[in-house]
This record gives structure tokens, sequence and C-alpha cells, in this order.
């Protein structure tokens, strides 16, 4: 198993997503950790470009979601690490979703977000450390 990789440059949530910032927009993928533990990634449900997400929060709605991840084991929903616009998404997944396994940094990527309250929900985002110390915590 090893250490789950964790890149820096990135931001995290306790949700397993990465963030990366990119002048005022944000790219959005989930981490190494969260392909794991899907498994093998079959399909991805990407969201609508132009759709409104909120923050994810507890309790979790669907205004919250970026669509699905669904694996050989289950289905999983993508939450927004901050609440925006979606402005592009990943086609290339619809061919082939595996990427989400094997590049979940990079070609893996699900969706870019025009951020809408980035000031304020920046502080809750996890810096690599954060995110590998909640790790920690898992096993």
């Amino acid at each position: 198993m090893g250490e789950h990789e964790i890149l820096e440059g990135l931001y995290y949530t306790k949700n397993h997503e990465w963030i990366k910032f990119e002048g005022n927009l944000v790219r959005i993928g989930v981490t190494d950790y969260a392909q794991e533990q899907l498994g093998d990634v079959v399909y991805v449900e990407l969201p609508e470009v132009g759709k409104v997400v909120k923050q994810a929060t507890e309790p979790k709605t669907k205004e919250m979601e970026l669509g699905a991840v669904e694996s050989i084991k289950a289905v999983s929903a993508i939450y927004s690490p901050l609440a925006g616009t979606v402005k592009e998404t990943n086609q290339t997944l619809q061919d082939r979703p595996e990427l989400i396994n094997t590049s979940p940094y990079s070609e893996g990527w699900i969706c870019v977000l025009e951020p809408s309250n980035i000031e304020v929900e920046r502080e809750s985002l996890l810096t690599p450390d954060a995110y590998a110390t909640f790790l920690k915590t898992l096993k």
C-alpha cells in the first residue's frame, strides 16, 4: 500500500477532492486516496457546464454535487469543494474513465469551476500537510 500521493501546490478536502488554483478559476479532481478507495472506475458522470454548485458541507445535498464516479464497487458522488459555476468538464473521461485511477492529479481532473465565494471558503480547504494528517486518522 504505502503512502498515498499528495501533491504540493494543491489544496484538499476531507471528501478527498483536490483543488488547483488557476488564476480566478479552480481545477478539481479526486485524490489518489479516493481513487484507491473507489477501485476501478468504469464511468464518470460529469456536471453540466453552467451548473451552479454550493460548497459541500454537512448534511450534503444535490446542490453540492459535481457529478459522480462509478466503480466496480459503488457509485460515489463528487462534492464541490467550493461554491461556484462549472466552466469546463473533462470530456476525455467519457471514453477513458480509468484516468481517474491512473492519473488522478493530471489527466483525470473532473472540472473547472469559477468560485463565487473564494475569500470565505478558501479557509476550509486543507493544505497538503493537513490532508496527510487527516488521512492518518482514517487508517
